[in-house]
């Protein structure tokens, strides 16, 4: 009897709580489920008149870290990270590959043509299928590749600071083996 009494706040604490553990988390330090886990197959074809697809394979490269960006033309953040991508492009050691992500492949190759391509490959998730294997929860989002195992995951945007916890990452990573 008494216990029924006390449903109502025991239950609101249980709500209040929640909420206060809630305040203190960073959505962009979510942990993803596919750290340390392989790549999702995925086959995806190019943007048209932008060479190859992409595809898992790619992803096993023994010699080289990669980088995957999901990206959209439409997206502003994707143009505000866009200069920091530029960085990848003459890295030994690392390819970027992108993902366009839910884009009319004319609107995306404008965008990269009004940019820079700094892409190694680039393959065209035109339906967003692709994006729900890997977990995306919206663009940019950028995940770091060792030999087809996913090794981190950047949810947002990069910027200076990123771009930093970014570079120790592959730099670990390539310090693994001696790359």
């Amino acid at each position: 009897m008494l216990f029924k009494r006390f449903l109502p706040l025991i239950i609101f604490g249980g709500i209040f709580l929640a909420f206060l553990v809630g305040l203190t988390l960073n959505p962009r330090e979510i942990p993803s489920a596919l750290i340390n886990k392989p790549v999702p197959d995925f086959s995806l074809p190019p943007l048209e008149g932008a060479g190859v697809g992409l595809d898992t394979a790619a992803l096993k490269d023994p010699d080289n870290i990669i980088v995957v960006n999901f990206f959209a033309s439409w997206c502003g953040p994707c143009r505000i990270e866009h200069p920091a991508l530029v960085q990848f492009e003459n890295m030994a050691g690392v390819k970027l590959f992108g993902i366009a992500y839910k884009d009319r492949p004319s609107h995306s190759l404008s965008f990269l043509k009004s940019l820079g391509n700094p892409y190694d490959r680039i393959g065209a998730d035109l339906k967003g299928r692709n994006a729900i294997d890997w977990g995306v929860t919206g663009t940019p989002e950028s995940f770091i590749i060792k030999n087809g195992i996913i090794r981190y995951q950047h949810i947002g945007p990069i910027h200076t600071v990123q771009m930093e916890k970014i570079l120790t990452v592959i730099a670990d990573l390539q310090a693994e083996d001696g790359s």
